[in-house]
């Protein structure tokens, strides 16, 4: 049975956990049908997104994906007073509320979460959970991807985005599918638990992803975008390719993101973020620089956790001791992994500098020289 048609048919809570159905139905915008989905959300199927099939190392061929690998559990679509990340951590958390409350002596099912952070003044973040209800398989590739480092994450992670309606303007800014090596085209942070794992996906780290986004989100609410998530396949063990999970947006209103603080944070996450922030404060008028000279996993998890705001964050990267900060951005920039497979469209993205030799070796209609040479400027244009 289909993914969607098992969903739809248990919407009642029959026969799915009451928890499960909770945690659904507490978001700010509703689970709707896909093909009737207005200011919300739905889980489409798994055949609309293309993976790698069991020989695409040797034919190139891909296939339906089929069903995902974990459940959809539900989405936040929420603004914050600073950019929104590491909300798992966070045990008020709306979703690790529900488990907690339904797994009081432990045992919860373990739970994924993608925040794609947009870029705007109101710090709006759409949040995809899925869960897993049993463990996966010692040595699987999802279990290398929980165990590995970051290095393994960045150079696996892959985000499939369908842009199944929208305006002519995004559709070709975008392509009809853009296939995207998440952690090198943007930066991302990876948080961890006993029972979860959350990607905090900054769209603003890329010059260009920024720049379509901030296009895309002026026609938010006529758009439907459907994302997939997987574990890219790297050797011929590791295929056919399998999604973790999808979800679709639709037509999203702006004024419908439910501020954090209605997300039962409570009064710990606020009054510790503003503590945080008074402390910052009178450490850098009694100790100046001491901020700026603070390299590696102090300032990162000020910033990861939304306590450092974006002008602090200019003010960081203005810094003569934030040069390693800068190279880090271009490098990100210049091994830059969207790509738009099979899309008629691939030449938008091409031309702005955001596919690598490596993959476009993935992409079936193939750019001529001219479009690499526009590409190879672009990239120069960029990093200055």
């Amino acid at each position: 049975m289909r993914l969607f048609s098992f969903l739809m048919a248990n919407l009642d809570g029959n026969d799915e956990p009451a928890w499960l159905e909770r945690v659904r139905s507490e978001g700010a915008v509703p689970l709707c049908d896909p093909d009737n989905c207005s200011n919300g959300w739905a889980s489409p199927l798994g055949d609309s997104f293309k993976v790698r099939g069991p020989d695409y190392f040797t034919t190139r061929v891909k296939v339906p994906a089929g069903e995902y690998l974990l459940k959809p559990l539900g989405f936040d679509w929420v603004k914050g007073p600073t950019k929104l990340s590491e909300l798992l951590n966070n045990p008020n958390h709306r979703v690790r509320k529900v488990l907690q409350e339904e797994f009081p002596a432990g045992g919860e099912p373990f739970v994924w979460a993608f925040n794609l952070q947009v870029p705007s003044k109101e710090n709006f973040s759409a949040i995809a959970y899925f869960v897993s209800m049993s463990s996966f398989p010692e040595g699987s590739l999802v279990d290398q991807f929980l165990k590995g480092d970051n290095n393994f994450r960045i150079s696996r992670l892959k985000m499939i985005a369908n842009i199944v309606k929208g305006p002519w303007i995004v559709k070709k800014a975008v392509g009809e599918q853009a296939i995207c090596i998440i952690g090198r085209a943007l930066s991302c942070k990876y948080s961890q638990g006993d029972n979860f794992i959350e990607v905090d996906i900054d769209i603003a780290s890329s010059m260009v992803a920024n720049a379509i986004v901030h296009l895309a989100f002026g026609y938010i609410t006529t758009l439907t975008v459907d994302l997939a998530f997987l574990i890219e396949s790297q050797t011929e063990s590791e295929l056919p390719e399998r999604i973790l999970g999808a979800f679709r947006f639709s037509e999203l209103n702006p004024a419908s993101a439910r501020p954090i603080e209605m997300l039962s944070y409570g009064s710990l996450g606020m009054q510790s973020s503003l503590s945080m922030r008074l402390w910052k404060s009178i450490g850098s008028f009694i100790l100046p620089g001491t901020q700026e000279n603070s390299s590696g996993s102090g300032s990162g998890s000020l910033h990861t956790n939304g306590i450092i705001d974006d002008q602090t964050k200019e003010d960081k990267e203005s810094s003569s001791d934030s040069g390693s900060s800068h190279v880090n951005e271009k490098s990100k920039e210049e091994t830059s992994k969207c790509t738009q497979e099979n899309s008629s469209d691939s030449g938008s993205l091409h031309a702005k500098g955001i596919i690598d030799d490596e993959t476009k070796e993935d992409t079936e209609s193939s750019s001529d020289s001219g479009s690499s040479r526009v590409n190879e400027k672009s990239k120069a244009d960029t990093i200055k």
